[in-house]
């Protein structure tokens, strides 16, 4: 990986500027220089959180979670002269994240679930989908088909708009809609079944 130290020369600014003695300064302008302990510790702190997100949309296939958390943070560690420390760090690295969750789900999409959809088919229920705990939602949501569990992710976890969603995984709008209204009616069906 190429670094360059004289890249990262962040602006003051007013707010939620970062002092160079703060930690995370130090530990970024380490990593850009290259700094191998630097970079280990980087991703000791943040992979673990990160392999969460990945899990949520990779929840069957330990391979690709792994692939992508290491994708992952080859980009993080790649583009972190980027980083300009408006807002999060935390928050940088999740949209890393989830943007190569979408390459890698991207490439799974057929022409078969890209097909053109009506307006109409795309109305979203916006129904609550019942009061479950954490862990069962969580295992109702793995169980939907690829593309629906990703869209219900991006849309309802991460607050992504279906413009964006539809950009990020190669689909346009209406799709994105119809992924998400069938997600959705997907679990309450479980719902009301685990109800009875």
């Amino acid at each position: 990986m190429q670094g360059n130290s004289n890249i990262y020369n962040p602006q003051p600014q007013s707010g939620n500027s970062l002092q160079p003695e703060n930690e995370l300064y130090v530990l970024v302008k380490e990593c850009i220089a290259e700094s191998r302990s630097a970079q280990k510790k980087l991703y000791d702190l943040y992979a673990p959180k990160a392999y969460g997100v990945i899990k949520r949309y990779i929840y069957n296939n330990e391979v690709a979670a792994e692939e992508i958390l290491n994708d992952s943070f080859y980009k993080v560690l790649t583009k972190l002269a980027q980083y300009s420390f408006q807002g999060s760090f935390e928050g940088w690295i999740r949209r890393i994240v989830v943007n190569t969750i979408t390459d890698y789900m991207r490439k799974g999409i057929t022409r078969e679930n890209n097909k053109e959809l009506l307006a109409d088919d795309a109305f979203v229920n916006s129904e609550p989908v019942g009061k479950l705990a954490h862990k069962e939602l969580l295992e109702l949501v793995h169980s939907l088909p690829n593309l629906q569990r990703t869209v219900f992710n991006l849309f309802v976890v991460e607050n992504y708009a279906h413009k964006e969603i539809g950009e990020l995984l190669g689909i346009n709008e209406t799709n994105s809609r119809w992924y998400l209204n069938d997600a959705r009616r997907r679990l309450k069906e479980k719902i009301n079944f685990i109800s009875k």
